[in-house]
């Protein structure tokens, strides 16, 4: 359960981070008006309460995390809504911060591993 709330709060929190960013995007370069910046605030905002919610207590390493998902979540996000056409270098370099993403959120931590046990 706690691996899918994992990837859950970091989908959410990847649609608030991207969407707001791109609401904002639409607001000051688009000329899209002041109710697109308003939303995008919004949606940043949520955004970081949803990263609140992670199971992990360290600040830290969940933005960290977050950071690989930030940069899978733009590109799939320009695909869709932008149409833009990623080369290999794209899919190469968002695999590897999605590799780097779950390494850092996934791995054992000083606090919960085997290596901790009192003798």
């Amino acid at each position: 359960m706690t691996v899918f709330r994992i990837v859950v709060l970091f989908v959410l929190a990847a649609l608030a981070e991207i969407g707001g960013a791109w609401l904002i995007w639409q607001a000051v370069r688009e000329d899209r008006g002041w109710i697109f910046a308003v939303l995008g605030v919004m949606a940043l905002g949520a955004y970081g309460f949803i990263a609140a919610l992670q199971p992990d207590a360290n600040f830290g390493r969940v933005l960290a995390s977050y950071g690989g998902i930030f940069i899978a979540g733009s590109l799939a996000s320009g695909i869709i809504v932008d149409g833009f056409r990623p080369t290999v270098w794209d899919w190469v370099g968002s695999s590897v911060a999605l590799v780097g993403a779950a390494i850092v959120i996934l791995a054992p931590t000083a606090s919960n591993s085997a290596s901790d046990a009192v003798v």
